[in-house]
């Protein structure tokens, strides 16, 4: 017999949204400069034409902080009320401390638990689906950011992957709603396709050799293509019915930016009709990895292109090979 279990009063909600870009835009022409491409053949491969990349005093830690700032002042929550502080990160290269803590301690989150999420470029939203549960068992409000330096592993001669990456952090603030605000989440990953996105070699090949190149991120582009398309489609079906909606409910489609080409065919896929606004903010920001949904989601409520209190399917999907989506409702 458990004693003293707290009780759910409320259902989790997204209270407010932020974001950080940093400074520096880097359009196609300057990453050809290391890469036999062209601005032509990156586009119409990826859709991509500019990705923002951060400079010496943008740090992972930094990026996290300025977005949940601005996540924190949309929601009217205090830091110092945080009781969870969750970051969603693959890039941040410390294996200790976590980047959360850093991140809350920054902030001013001083009373909350802090720890970070590594599931790639679905990050976020396994950082999201734990933040609900979270919430639902302990009621207090619950910060969830995705963080992301992929400069940090970029390798700029890699022409597989050099023009893909930018940087960014995006957050929420969750809290208590009289009405449901986060749906069930459907995850799971494939280890067995682990390979088809990874580091080039372990850390610890630095140690065993110092000259060693550096670790980069790694890419095997045709597989991960078709698999993000035909795989995530049944996924994202599978959230909408855990949720119980079809797809013509929605007021948007927030996948993980990877590819302009993987989110139109994911759109087709799950048919979507014309009315549901689909996020592309990859033309513009590049795969930003656990970054890109958070980062997409307050771009579209910033240009007023879907409206708050509104339905998005959120889908993330990457590395590990893992995914995840749910259904929320927008701040």
């Amino acid at each position: 017999m458990i004693l003293n279990a707290p009780v759910a009063q409320a259902f989790p909600a997204i209270l407010g949204i932020g974001s950080y870009l940093p400074r520096r835009v880097v359009d196609n022409d300057e990453v050809c400069r290391h890469i036999d491409s062209s601005d032509a053949w990156i586009r119409s491969r990826s859709g991509i034409v500019t990705r923002h990349w951060a400079a010496p005093d943008e740090t992972l830690v930094d990026m996290a902080a300025h977005a949940a700032a601005k996540a924190l002042a949309a929601a009217g929550v205090d830091a110092a009320d945080l009781d969870c502080v969750i970051v969603a990160t693959f890039t941040h290269l410390e294996q200790t401390p976590a980047a959360a803590a850093r991140t809350a301690h920054r902030i001013g989150a001083v009373r909350a638990a802090a720890f970070d999420v590594s599931a790639g470029c679905s990050g976020f939203v396994h950082g999201l689906a734990l933040a609900a549960d979270v919430l639902r068992s302990r009621g207090g409000p619950v910060l969830v950011i995705g963080a992301e330096r992929m400069t940090d592993l970029l390798d700029l001669e890699d022409r597989s992957t050099a023009f893909i990456f930018g940087d960014g952090a995006g957050a929420v603030v969750l809290g208590p709603s009289s009405a449901p605000g986060i749906g069930p989440v459907v995850w799971g990953a494939d280890g067995s396709k682990a390979d088809l996105i990874a580091q080039s070699v372990p850390w610890s090949a630095l140690r065993d050799d110092p000259g060693q190149r550096p670790p980069s991120l790694r890419q095997d582009g045709p597989p991960v293509f078709r698999w993000a398309v035909y795989e995530m489609a049944d996924v994202a079906r599978r959230a909408l019915d855990a949720a119980g909606i079809a797809p013509g409910d929605l007021a948007a489609f927030i996948p993980h930016q990877a590819n302009a080409r993987i989110i139109d065919g994911l759109a087709k896929g799950i048919g979507l009709p014309e009315s549901v606004v689909v996020a592309r903010s990859v033309t513009t920001m590049g795969n930003t990895s656990g970054a890109s949904i958070p980062l997409a989601m307050d771009a579209l409520l910033s240009e007023g292109a879907v409206p708050g209190g509104g339905t998005a399917l959120l889908l993330g999907y990457g590395a590990g090979l893992s995914y995840a989506a749910t259904v929320v409702t927008l701040p």
